[in-house]
């Protein structure tokens, strides 16, 4: 179905913006956020032109072919880098929900299905010198995206795609904000941890973080990723490019 503001009145259980095309959902949320925007508040878009992943990377949602949201949340500052645990939890469940398989996360923030990103995620926040005002929990979905014979055709997928049937937007969008206000609940839980770190594709492996090369350890309560290099020495990784690293080397 068309996804529009009376399809979202029946599915959302929460304050909602929508438009037919925006630049980014994130920057109309943080703009409510600093009026006065309802914890749980969402902003959602049909299109989006100037979507932005982690580390300036653009995110573009066509008209008609995934789900762009952000949802306006406001944690404890202590549990903020808990925000873009939730959602990647989140987005793993509903997929699940829907019957994909092999769902997982590539640290720090994509949802992968059978090893393809199906979904990013980034968490802005805004501060008023150091009290934490509110955080934006920004999330993409690819729905009904078809990669075939696209130069993304190997590294990219859609719900329908891995469910093969035709799903319903403006549902899946009251299912994901459910599911979200759920885990946000839950922020400072050891089940929020523990749930997530058990979805990551990347502990054990081989792998270059952020420039630094080694095997991929464990993940810290926070969500920075641990790494032991080919001479022993441990590293913490918050932020960077996750890539796979093509020897071994010395590392066990």
């Amino acid at each position: 179905m068309t996804l529009s503001h009376d399809r979202l009145t029946k599915t959302l259980s929460v304050p909602f913006r929508y438009y037919e095309c925006i630049g980014s959902t994130n920057d109309a949320a943080l703009d409510w956020l600093e009026h006065d925007a309802p914890v749980g508040a969402l902003v959602i878009a049909d299109e989006q032109f100037a979507g932005r992943g982690r580390r300036g990377k653009s995110w573009q949602t066509p008209p008609g072919t995934a789900l762009a949201l952000s949802v306006i949340l406001c944690p404890g500052a202590r549990w903020l880098s808990r925000v873009t645990m939730l959602g990647g939890l989140a987005v793993c469940e509903l997929a699940e929900s829907l019957g994909c398989e092999d769902v997982s996360i590539k640290w720090p923030n994509d949802v992968q299905i059978a090893g393809k990103k199906v979904s990013g995620i980034l968490c802005e926040a805004t501060w008023s010198g150091e009290r934490l005002c509110g955080a934006v929990l920004g999330i993409g979905i690819n729905v009904r995206t078809d990669f075939q014979g696209s130069e993304l055709a190997a590294t990219a997928t859609s719900l329908e795609s891995a469910v093969g049937a035709r799903l319903d937007r403006a549902q899946l969008a009251g299912d994901l904000t459910n599911r979200i206000l759920h885990w946000q609940r839950r922020i400072e839980t050891d089940a929020l941890f523990d749930n997530w770190r058990s979805r990551l594709n990347v502990l054990g492996q081989l792998v270059n973080a952020g420039g630094v090369a080694g095997k991929a350890l464990d993940v810290t309560a926070d969500g920075a990723l641990l790494v032991i290099d080919e001479f022993g020495e441990q590293h913490t990784s918050h932020v960077g490019e996750l890539a796979p690293l093509a020897r071994a080397g010395k590392i066990q």
